[in-house]
């Protein structure tokens, strides 16, 4: 998955160094990132090829620092790409830098001022934080849990179409956790909400961090239990479909975890 980028190591402690010549820049403007892109394969700029005021650090993969600017100029080699060619391109361990500082970037857009007196944000010393020096309210960075459900019944998985969005691929059910509410009774919830179905037997099987939309996914399998006719909400997916074992469509990408799961699934090898 996008996160897993053995041998880089991924080091998000916070720091507050100055930038160097060394230094990796990630620069942003909307939903655009500066980049080198050719026949699928991506560069980041360093500190020096760029011009950036200001820079804010990010966080370390091995030694080297990522820090954050906006709307840094582009040059003959850098220009801005839309965000969503970080879902594919190579190598994924520059990938996950580059979409993971988006999302600290649009935490910081979205977070200008304070929301509970309106004075504007400054960024912490000590700490990835926004700090209101007016009321001393501390905003710590969006991250949203969520469930990944492979709803299964013998040899069937339940597979589903988002209604929007750019992905028009098959996946799986998935949605955001409630107030109040654990997150197996999230899975249960979620299922009968999209497509009406009862499930039991609710296993854990990992996470992944899914920093385009600033969410912590949470992987689950489980079985039917009842009736398998679905009731779609059409709201948010266009189709759900039970597909036998033999009838899953091969997807070799090993970036998501809806992928890992369907496959895992679709080999076989998904443990109860």
């Amino acid at each position: 998955m996008i996160q897993d980028i053995i041998p880089h190591i991924f080091h998000n402690e916070f720091d507050n160094p100055k930038a160097a010549d060394e230094d990796i820049l990630l620069s942003y403007s909307g939903k655009k990132i500066l980049i080198y892109e050719n026949d699928g394969k991506i560069d980041l700029p360093y500190i020096t090829e760029v011009k950036a005021n200001n820079p804010q650090f990010l966080f370390k993969i091995d030694d080297k620092n990522y820090f954050m600017a906006e709307d840094v100029p582009e040059t003959d080699k850098y220009k801005y790409k839309e965000t969503a060619i970080l879902r594919w391109v190579k190598p994924m361990w520059k990938s996950f830098a580059a979409a993971t500082g988006e999302q600290l970037y649009r935490w910081y857009s979205d977070h200008r001022y304070c929301g509970r007196c309106a004075s504007e944000l400054s960024h912490s010393k000590t700490e990835r934080a926004l700090v209101c020096k007016s009321c001393g309210h501390i905003i710590y960075p969006d991250i949203a849990p969520s469930v990944i459900v492979a709803v299964t019944d013998g040899d069937r998985l339940l597979m589903t179409k988002y209604a929007h969005g750019s992905y028009k691929k098959y996946a799986l059910v998935a949605g955001y956790n409630e107030i109040g509410e654990d997150i197996e009774h999230t899975v249960i919830r979620e299922v009968m909400e999209e497509v009406g179905l009862r499930v039991k037997n609710i296993r854990y099987y990992k996470s992944q961090p899914w920093m385009f939309t600033s969410t912590l996914l949470m992987g689950f399998f489980c079985e039917l239990d009842g009736s398998d006719k679905i009731s779609l909400e059409e709201e948010e997916l266009s189709e759900a479909v039970w597909f036998r074992r033999e009838e899953i469509p091969v997807n070799d990408s090993s970036f998501s975890l809806t992928n890992e799961m369907i496959e895992l699934f679709r080999r076989g090898e998904h443990q109860w």
